[in-house]
């Protein structure tokens, strides 16, 4: 017998991990490790998700029509301008599938979100990454990675693990500098958060231009990460060939009545942003104050480093949390082996994190 060869570049890919979610021999542990709402979802979704049950025997709809509705109606868009998908992940994927391939490249930030890369490798497109620039991403050293093989390029604003933005003044002049013919993908899987007067999350990039595309997820703000549920706003043209390559019923039905749900409870959702915006500074400096290196983040998590060598490592502290119950998250595979991400999680939880890491520094 002969094993089937796969396509160039799969290979290539390292399969994402996920944040951990249990330790070995312990119970419920403090899960910081994948950025999930700290309050959990909407009340109104959980009761969504359960009277949607009843209808598990029914196809979803193919076009998550009301969806996109609710999606256009709570933020104000086109509805024919919205493709859903089961998370940023998939949607990520098929641009990937939709405008590269061998021979081509996807540009994207030097600790940008990994699953870039994996997509690239998997269309067998060459993924290329710009240097940042004290972990932010670099417009300048993006454009000067820029050329004719340049098909895509991948933008998280804020960015997933650093925690840092870009100026809506800096994406406008990446757009303007990118080649013709290649997509802007803007990447704003955490802008319920930011609150900042110059970001922009690309929904006037989209509006006015005919290759720029916006991501979002309900996975942060609306926590509905185990529903699997993301959704882009695209030109028209780019969201006709979307839907020209997506399944047929690629969202569940379950997600599909979830997210009508949380876009429905704007009560919840500002509780959310209320929290974090209450303890993500307070979390920020009381890591400071314990000597650590903190990235400045508008999103709902930190980047903290920790020496290179010696005792107090990164993965040093890593393992000390974890005896603790608290799984935070290494980010080596992002190529920062000298820092850890936390989620901002419950005031119960940040002060077991701080206390421990008071410990742990000792």
């Amino acid at each position: 017998m002969t094993t089937p060869t796969p396509r160039p570049g799969i290979l290539s890919i390292e399969p994402y991990v996920g944040g951990k979610s249990a330790l070995p021999g312990q119970g419920k542990p403090i899960k910081l490790s994948s950025n999930e709402g700290a309050l959990g979802p909407s009340p109104r979704a959980i009761a969504a998700v359960q009277k949607s049950a009843e209808g598990m025997h029914r196809y979803p709809d193919g076009g998550a029509s009301d969806l996109r509705a609710a999606i256009a109606k709570r933020f104000g868009l086109s509805a024919e301008r919205i493709v859903c998908g089961a998370g940023s992940d998939e949607l990520i994927a098929l641009l990937c599938r939709a405008y590269a391939g061998p021979g081509d490249e996807v540009l994207y930030s030097q600790y940008g979100f990994v699953m870039y890369p994996i997509a690239t490798h998997g269309v067998g497109a060459m993924p290329v990454a710009a240097p940042e620039r004290d972990y932010r991403t670099d417009v300048d050293a993006l454009l000067a990675k820029a050329n004719a093989r340049t098909k895509i390029c991948f933008v998280a604003n804020p960015n997933n693990p650093t925690g840092t933005y870009i100026a809506a003044s800096e994406l406008k002049r990446l757009r303007e500098g990118l080649p013709p013919g290649a997509l802007l993908v803007v990447d704003a899987a955490y802008a319920e958060y930011v609150s900042r007067n110059d970001y922009s999350n690309g929904t006037d990039l989209v509006e006015t231009r005919d290759d720029v595309v916006m991501l979002r997820t309900f996975s942060k703000i609306f926590a509905l990460g185990g529903m699997r549920l993301g959704w882009g706003y695209c030109p028209p043209a780019v969201a006709d060939v979307l839907h020209r390559l997506r399944g047929p019923f690629n969202v569940a039905a379950a997600a599909q009545a979830a997210g009508i749900a949380a876009l429905e409870d704007l009560a919840f959702a500002d509780q959310s942003r209320a929290h974090n915006d209450m303890w993500l500074p307070w979390f920020s400096e009381e890591l400071k104050k314990l000597g650590l290196e903190v990235t400045p983040s508008v999103g709902n998590f930190v980047l903290v480093g920790f020496p290179v060598a010696g005792p107090h490592t990164a993965a040093a502290a890593n393992a000390f949390l974890n005896t603790r119950g608290i799984i935070p998250r290494l980010v080596a595979n992002y190529g920062l082996p000298n820092h850890i991400r936390i989620t901002i999680g419950t005031e119960a939880e940040l002060r077991a994190v701080t206390a421990a890491l008071a410990d742990f520094l000792k």
